[in-house]
């Protein structure tokens, strides 16, 4: 099958068969993929503006790009003589031991399915296979573990993993596939190392943007970063904040389940970034600075809104570079990946879509393969939204953001 022609007609259900970590991609998204061709919209364009692969099964590989001949050693020896173990250098979260639900979401535990194409690498081919069940044109491809690492107590190793990882991401998969891009990884904690990624990094193909990894305690309004954010602005690419959880987190530490540290920890960490980066007046010093805040859901973005318009009005002294409400910088400057949508109050979720402006500011993302991942359905669903909303949220809105074609990129030929 060639993946640059999605196909008309709804395909035949494949055949049920007991669902593990070896189970093809292409079998668990089969619904959304018939789905998206009985409702009319895989012929759409649409860009997952996240979704992940799991860095740590070719960790093996990754470390290969470490630069610095000592740990890169150290590394690959780990890795040649430890099998089971944790990834070298990270530093992960035990929380995610907890997301398969006991072993009842398959895969979210590993990736074990079978790949026979051996001519590129075998995330290109899990990705490829996700776009098509999805029904994507591009995806965004993230880390999974990596995303703690703004917590390492030891900064050079943010820094050491970060340029691996990044040139492994771009020789490996970037290069195998103009439909997998991504928002490369800025090692925060080092400015100086972050500007030197930025200008590596900005005119590379598939590089549509940065990334910040927002479990992380540095505040973004420091003034140690204005140099790395007007190298961002001058790109002209935008700066993502990826969130995570972290259940060592004192105040997340006194949740005694995964489900209510999960809840609030994905919001908690770009709710505080957010805060300092709405108050401390970051778009009115780069006003073609432009952010995505990602994997928080929607529902806290109307609460911060008002919060802060509501003590800004009291207190606008202690926020003297604003000209105008918080809530207007977050609506206007700001741009929302979807997932997790909170769609239990379908009144509160139309409110939250006007306030944000959703039509201009949301994009859709998947957050595949996670547990709690969204389909492009969840927008396509929606009542209150009108066909043309619908397409600029499940695609147009990042191909604007992302300066892409709003149409499949060519030179792919086949998913195995």
């Amino acid at each position: 099958m060639n993946i640059t022609q999605k196909m008309p007609l709804i395909p035949e259900p494949m055949p049920f068969q007991e669902v593990s970590t070896h189970t093809d991609t292409r079998l668990l998204l089969d619904h959304a993929k018939r789905d998206a061709v009985k409702k009319g919209y895989r012929d759409w364009f649409i860009c997952d503006v996240d979704a992940h692969h799991v860095e740590t099964v070719s960790w093996n590989e990754v470390v290969g790009f470490i630069e610095d001949p000592v740990l890169r050693h150290q590394a690959q020896l780990y890795h040649s003589e430890r099998h089971g173990g944790v990834a070298y250098g990270l530093n992960g979260d035990f929380g995610l031991r907890y997301q398969d639900v006991g072993g009842r979401i398959t895969h979210q535990a590993d990736r074990k399915e079978s790949v026979k194409n051996t001519g590129v690498h075998r995330d290109v081919i899990l990705t490829r296979r996700a776009m098509d069940g999805l029904s994507v044109d591009y995806m965004v491809v993230f880390p999974a573990n990596m995303l703690h690492l703004g917590l390492h107590p030891q900064h050079d190793m943010e820094v050491c993993l970060a340029r691996a990882y990044n040139r492994w991401v771009v020789e490996k998969l970037l290069s195998a596939d103009p439909g997998i891009v991504t928002l490369v990884y800025l090692p925060f904690n080092n400015p100086e190392a972050a500007c030197r990624i930025v200008e590596e990094y900005a005119d590379v193909t598939g590089v549509v943007g940065f990334c910040v990894t927002s479990v992380r305690h540095k505040p973004v309004h420091a003034n140690e970063y204005m140099r790395l954010y007007r190298m961002i602005e001058e790109s002209g690419k935008p700066l993502a904040f990826h969130a995570a959880y972290h259940w060592q987190d004192p105040s997340l530490a006194t949740v005694p389940n995964f489900l209510g540290m999960h809840a609030l920890g994905f919001v908690w960490c770009n709710m505080v970034h957010m805060t300092n980066w709405i108050l401390n007046g970051i778009p009115e010093k780069f006003p073609k600075l432009k952010s995505i805040w990602v994997e928080s859901g929607l529902a806290w973005i109307p609460a911060l809104m008002q919060r802060l318009d509501d003590q800004y009005l009291m207190r606008q002294s202690e926020a003297p570079l604003l000209k105008g409400m918080p809530s207007e910088y977050m609506r206007e400057s700001c741009w929302y990946t979807s997932q997790p949508m909170e769609r239990s109050n379908r009144k509160a979720l139309e409110l939250t879509f006007e306030m944000i402006n959703a039509e201009t500011q949301l994009l859709y993302a998947s957050d595949w393969p996670h547990f709690d991942f969204d389909t492009p359905s969840v927008i396509f669903d929606l009542p209150f939204l009108n066909e043309q909303a619908k397409r600029n949220i499940l695609g147009l809105n990042a191909a604007s953001l992302f300066g892409i074609a709003a149409r499949r990129p060519k030179g792919v030929d086949d998913l195995e």
